[in-house]
């Protein structure tokens, strides 16, 4: 069981996470984003991933991107413990705010998005700055008024779920970019209790073997 996989990638972290939930031993591959022009974008690594982002997942000859797509899979094949509940409707608004992160909020502030912004539009490091915050606040602010109806201990009542797997990671994010997340106080709660897990703590960027942290 191989992870291609970025220390700082908000969607490699995710899949860590839901790998050590599940207990499964796995071989981390480094894939540099900045190095080299991106390793993402290297021959070898596009024929592995077409899309040339991190995630990759391979097991034998099964070969998957997409890390929501991964970590349903790891649910499928290792049911225990579940991240997504058994109750269809449930499952459903974990699905669905899990989306709410992984898909309208996390893209806007990607890397190829953010070089796109001060590359070819040239937009300065403030400019970026301010459009990484908006975005953010936006996401945030729908998302705070979702958990302020279905968090407990997690976004989803007091079971770790799908939902975590991806706040926990934007939320990281978030504060590596200076957000202030004063009026967030429902997402930094949950943030913060999911940090306290092992699974969490093993997943996090500074403890990967990529890690460049100075």
């Amino acid at each position: 069981m191989k992870l291609y996989s970025y220390w700082r990638s908000s969607a490699a972290y995710r899949v860590r996470i839901a790998l050590n939930v599940k207990q499964l031993s796995f071989e981390t591959i480094p894939v540099h984003l900045l190095k080299d022009g991106g390793q993402q974008h290297a021959l070898d690594y596009q024929q592995l991933n077409p899309n040339q982002l991190v995630p990759t997942y391979v097991d034998g000859e099964l070969s998957l991107n997409q890390s929501l797509a991964i970590i349903e899979y790891l649910d499928e094949i290792y049911p225990e413990p579940a991240l997504l509940p058994e109750d269809a409707a449930a499952r459903a608004q974990v699905r669905a705010m899990a989306l709410d992160i992984a898909c309208d909020i996390h893209p806007l502030n990607n890397l190829r998005v953010l070089q796109y912004l001060t590359g070819p539009l040239a937009l300065s490091d403030g400019q970026k700055t301010e459009w990484i915050h908006h975005w953010l606040h936006t996401g945030f602010r729908a998302l705070e008024r979702r958990l302020q109806q279905s968090a407990g201990e997690y976004c989803f009542g007091d079971t770790l779920t799908l939902a975590d797997v991806c706040l926990v990671p934007q939320m990281y994010n978030a504060l590596r970019f200076k957000l202030d997340t004063l009026e967030y106080p429902t997402i930094s709660r949950v943030y913060h209790h999911c940090q306290q897990l092992a699974a969490f703590a093993l997943a996090s960027p500074e403890q990967q073997p990529d890690a460049d942290i100075n």
